[in-house]
C-alpha cells in the first residue's frame, strides 16, 4: 500500500490517489511541532518537508513528481477509468505539462513566500521587495490560468486531468492562506473542480488540513 506522508501539498497527492482509485494511507506530519522529533518521517525524507511517499522498496518528495510518478506507473490500472493525462502525442498535452508544474513553480511555490512574509514576518519586513516581488510573479502566472479559462473549462481542455488538481490546491492555498480574490472565471472553476467526489473524499481524508483552511478562511 501506498504510503503519504503529510498533507497541505501532500493533499495533491490524496486527491490524485482518489481520482485512481488506488489503496493508500496517509501518514501525518507536524511540521509546526519540529519535524526534528519525528524520527521515522526523517528516515523518508531527511530534508524535512512534505509530502513524501513510499510505495514498497520506493520512497519520493515533491508533490509534481509524485503525482507524475503515480500517474505513470499506475494510470493504467486506476480503477476510475479516466485517464489524468493525456498521452504525449494528444493535443492537450503541452497545457497539461506546463499547468501541472505552473501549479507549484508559478502559484503555490510564489504564493508562500509572498504569504508567508505577511503573515509570520517581522512587522517591518512584511512588506519587504521580495514579498512583493513574489507577489508579483504569482499575479502573472495566475493571468495565464485566467487565459486558459476562457478557452476551455478545465487546463488541459474539457477534460478533467491532474493539472487541475494541482492548480486548484494553489488556488486554493491563495485564497485560504493568501488571502487572494480571485475572479469570476477562477471562482467558478473552482467549483467545478472542487464538487468532484474525490475531491470531497481528500478533503475528508486530510482532515488538519481542511480545519486550517477552515479557519484561515473565517480570519
Amino acid at each position: 500500500m501506498i504510503t503519504v506522508y503529510g498533507e497541505e501539498r501532500g493533499f495533491r497527492v490524496v486527491w490524485l490517489l482518489e481520482e485512481m482509485g488506488l489503496a493508500y494511507r496517509l501518514r501525518p506530519v507536524d511540521l509546526l511541532a519540529g519535524v526534528e522529533k519525528d524520527t521515522e518521517f526523517l528516515a523518508i525524507n531527511p530534508a524535512g518537508f512534505i509530502p513524501a511517499i513510499q510505495d514498497g522498496d520506493i520512497t519520493m518528495v515533491e508533490s509534481i513528481a509524485i503525482m507524475e510518478y503515480l500517474i505513470a506507473r499506475y494510470g493504467h490500472d486506476s480503477k476510475s477509468g479516466a485517464p489524468l493525462a493525456p498521452a504525449p502525442h494528444d493535443p492537450a498535452f503541452p497545457a497539461y505539462q506546463q499547468f501541472l508544474h505552473l501549479g507549484e513553480a508559478g502559484l503555490a511555490g510564489t504564493m508562500f513566500f509572498a504569504a508567508a512574509a505577511r503573515n509570520f514576518g517581522p512587522e517591518a519586513e512584511r512588506q519587504s521587495w521580495t514579498a512583493r516581488l513574489a507577489l508579483k510573479l504569482f499575479e502573472s502566472r495566475l493571468a495565464l490560468v485566467t487565459r486558459q479559462l476562457a478557452r476551455s473549462p478545465y487546463l488541459a481542455g474539457d477534460t478533467f486531468t491532474a493539472a487541475d488538481i494541482s492548480v486548484t490546491f494553489a488556488l486554493k492555498f491563495a485564497q485560504n492562506f493568501g488571502k487572494i480574490t480571485l475572479g469570476e472565471a477562477e471562482r467558478d472553476y473552482l467549483a467545478r473542480t472542487s464538487g468532484r467526489e474525490a475531491y470531497k473524499r481528500a478533503l475528508e481524508t486530510c482532515q488538519a488540513m481542511k480545519q486550517v483552511w477552515a479557519a484561515e478562511t473565517q480570519g
